[in-house]
C-alpha cells in the first residue's frame, strides 16, 4: 500500500483525512471491473458512488453535498484514491463534479435545486460541454451558437470529446452568445439530454475506453431559465470551474503514479535475475528514488494548490496550472519506468502497469495540454513580475 504520511502535512485537515479512511475502505470493498459495456460500468459505477456518499463531495452542502462550498482537497483525495484502483471509477467521480461544476459555481438557487441533489446522488449523470473541432485549449475560437429567440434560445453547432457524451441526462453547454468579440461573447446553458435538437453523433474510442462522443446541436431550443450566470458570462464560468477541477486531474496522476511505484515494488522485490531480486540492482534503485522523489514533489504540487483554493484565494490559475503539468508528466514517467522494470509483461495486456500506461496519457491533454499549462504558468509569472 502507497505512502500515506502526506496526510498528516499541514496542508490537509482531521476531514480530509477522515475521508481518506473512507475512501481506502469502500474501494477495498469493490471489485472493479473494466471489461464489458463501457457505458454501463460508467452507470453503474455512479450509481454505486452516489450510493456510498462519495459524490456529496461534488456539490455544496445546501444541495446535498458535503462541504459548504466545492472542497478542492477532498476532491482531489477523492480522484487521488480512486484512481489508485480504478480509472473507470475516478472518470466516473470527476464528470460528476466537472460536468455539473458550473451550476454549484455559478447556477441560480432554482438550477442548483434542480440538478445538485441528484449528481449528489448518483440519479443525473452530468457533461460539460466545453471542446470543439477547432476549439479546445483556445476557448475564444468557439463556433457553437446561442442565439436568442423570443423567451429562449436556440443552440446550433457541434461539440466533441465529451466525456460522458451518449450517457449523460444533461450537458453544461458552452456556446457563443455575440455579447462581445471572443472569449466576451459566449455563454453557458443546460441542456437535457431529451431536448430535442440534441444526438450523438459518433462515440469516440480511446486507448482507455470511457463514455466519450461528438454532440451535435439543430435548432435545439432551451428555455431562457437554462442560462447560468448572464450572457457573455461564459468564459469567466469555464475558467473558474477549470479552476477547482484541473487541480483534480493532477490528483487522479497521483493515484495513478503511487499505483505504478507500488507495483513495481512488489515486482521487483520479488522477480529473480541473476540469482538476486531485481530490486537488488543499483539501477533498479535509481529508478525506484526517481520515482519517489516525482511523486512526493506531484503530491506537494497538488496539495498545495487545493490548500490555497479552499483557504485563501478564489483563483489559483498558477497554482492549478503548475500541479497539473508537472504531476501528469511526471506520472506518464512514473509509469514508464514501471513498464520499464516489468519488461515483457508490462506490454501485456492485463498487466496493471499496462493499464495505467494507457489510462495516464490522456491526461496530459485534456483539460488543457501541458503545453497551454506552460503558456499559463508563463503569462501568470510575468504578470506577477514587477520591474
Amino acid at each position: 500500500m502507497s505512502d500515506d504520511s502526506y496526510l498528516q502535512w499541514p496542508f490537509l485537515e482531521d476531514k480530509h483525512r477522515a475521508l481518506k479512511s473512507e475512501l481506502n475502505a469502500w474501494c477495498d470493498q469493490q471489485h472493479f471491473q473494466h471489461d464489458g459495456d463501457v457505458d454501463e460500468l460508467c452507470r453503474q459505477l455512479v450509481a454505486d458512488l452516489g450510493a456510498s456518499g462519495l459524490l456529496r463531495n461534488c456539490v455544496p452542502a445546501e444541495w446535498g453535498g458535503v462541504n459548504e462550498k466545492l472542497d478542492v482537497r477532498s476532491l482531489a483525495l477523492c480522484r487521488e484514491t480512486l484512481a489508485y484502483h480504478s480509472g473507470l471509477a475516478d472518470f466516473a467521480f470527476a464528470m460528476q463534479g466537472l460536468g455539473s461544476g458550473a451550476i454549484s459555481l455559478f447556477g441560480n438557487e432554482q438550477q442548483r435545486a434542480n440538478y445538485l441533489p441528484l449528481v449528489a446522488a448518483g440519479k443525473s449523470i452530468a457533461a460539460f460541454a466545453l471542446s470543439e473541432e477547432e476549439a479546445g485549449s483556445d476557448v475564444a475560437a468557439m463556433a457553437m451558437v446561442a442565439e436568442r429567440d423570443g423567451d429562449g434560445f436556440i443552440l446550433d453547432g457541434e461539440k466533441t470529446w465529451i466525456s460522458n457524451g451518449g450517457i449523460a441526462d444533461f450537458y453544461c453547454v458552452f456556446a457563443r452568445t455575440g455579447e462581445a468579440p471572443g472569449a466576451r461573447g459566449l455563454s453557458v446553458l443546460i441542456v437535457d439530454a431529451t431536448n430535442p435538437g440534441l444526438s450523438i453523433t459518433e462515440r469516440l474510442e480511446t486507448i482507455a475506453p470511457h463514455p466519450l462522443a461528438r454532440v451535435k446541436f439543430e435548432n435545439c431550443r432551451v428555455a431562457a431559465d437554462a442560462l447560468i450566470a448572464n450572457a457573455g458570462d461564459g468564459f469567466k464560468v469555464a475558467m473558474a470551474t477549470l479552476d477547482v477541477f484541473r487541480t483534480t486531474v493532477a490528483a487522479a496522476a497521483l493515484g495513478f503514479a503511487r499505483r505504478a511505484l507500488d507495483e513495481a515494488l512488489t515486482h521487483t522485490s520479488t522477480r529473480q535475475l541473476f540469482g538476486a531480486p531485481l530490486s537488488n540492482l543499483q539501477m533498479t534503485e535509481a529508478a525506484i528514488a526517481d520515482m519517489a522523489v516525482e511523486i512526493d514533489a506531484s503530491a506537494l504540487l497538488v496539495y498545495r494548490s487545493a490548500w490555497v483554493k479552499d483557504c485563501q484565494q478564489d483563483r489559483v490559475t498558477r497554482e492549478a496550472a503548475m500541479a497539473k503539468l508537472y504531476a501528469t508528466e511526471a506520472a506518464q514517467k512514473i509509469i514508464d519506468q514501471a513498464v520499464q522494470l516489468y519488461g515483457g509483461k508490462g506490454v501485456q495486456k492485463g498487466n496493471i502497469a499496462e493499464s495505467l500506461y494507457r489510462e495516464i496519457r490522456a491526461l496530459r491533454i485534456y483539460e488543457g495540454a501541458s503545453e497551454v499549462q506552460k503558456v499559463i504558468i508563463a503569462r501568470q509569472t510575468y504578470s506577477g513580475h514587477i520591474l
